[in-house]
């Protein structure tokens, strides 16, 4: 019914909002910058990365369009699904050997060695609590970075639809009030019979709205979750 989400294609949707596509090599053009490299085995740099720059000089002539993105198009998209956006050094998945030769292929077609990856995954890949879709990319400079590779499944379909509750405090407001006003529907009979008196209705809507913020409340400060909105950065699991 419902088709497994690529997050490199919901990129490539969110970066034509802004980008045209006659306007892309021009855009490109214009964040490139020269920078030294150090040569380290890529799995090293992989694991402990940044490790002495954040930004890659790569060859105009053999970059990929529509693997460079913006970091507003990273993060409108990381809110959106709930993921984390964060330096190698921290993802606790492992590496398909692919990713080690694309690594390699595109130091050697552009020149350089690469430094400061960063990647998209979900935050149970990254080391930040107590396979889904990694995505790895290099930093170009001026926020824009490069997708090297994808790897393991799609996500969900409906994870969009079922973090958007904690994607903000305002998502979350109208998830509480639909829920409330959902609860008060279904259960006003029950506790009322067929007395439909709105100031009757109104304090059970009431008493559900602060049963529902309690039980976030509780919920949240017992977990230390932030939402989507400030935590797709951090490196942390909980608010501290």
């Amino acid at each position: 019914m419902f088709k497994p989400t690529n997050i490199h294609v919901s990129l490539i949707k969110e970066r034509k909002k802004g980008v045209q596509s006659e306007d892309i090599i021009v855009w490109v053009q214009s964040i490139f910058n020269e920078i030294k490299t150090t040569k380290q085995p890529v799995l090293e740099r992989l694991s402990a990365s940044p490790i002495n720059r954040t930004v890659n000089v790569f060859d105009i002539d053999e970059v990929d369009s529509n693997a460079i993105f913006h970091i507003s198009h990273i993060e409108k998209i990381c809110v959106n699904y709930r993921l984390r956006f964060l330096d190698t050094k921290y993802f606790k998945g492992s590496y398909p050997k692919i990713v080690v030769d694309k690594i390699q292929d595109l130091e050697q077609t552009h020149n350089t060695v690469l430094d400061g990856f960063k990647i998209i995954a979900p935050s149970k890949l990254f080391r930040l609590d107590k396979a889904d879709d990694p995505l790895l990319f290099a930093p170009m400079g001026n926020g824009y970075y490069y997708l090297i590779h994808k790897w393991g499944t799609d996500l969900h379909p409906l994870r969009k639809i079922k973090y958007w509750g904690v994607k903000n405090v305002e998502n979350l407001g109208i998830s509480i009030f639909l829920v409330s006003l959902l609860s008060t529907i279904l259960t006003k009979n029950l506790i009322y019979g067929d007395t439909n008196h709105v100031g009757y209705l109104f304090m059970l809507f009431l008493f559900y709205v602060k049963g529902y913020l309690g039980m976030l409340f509780l919920l949240g400060a017992s977990s230390g979750k932030n939402f989507s909105q400030y935590s797709w950065l951090s490196k942390y699991d909980k608010i501290s």
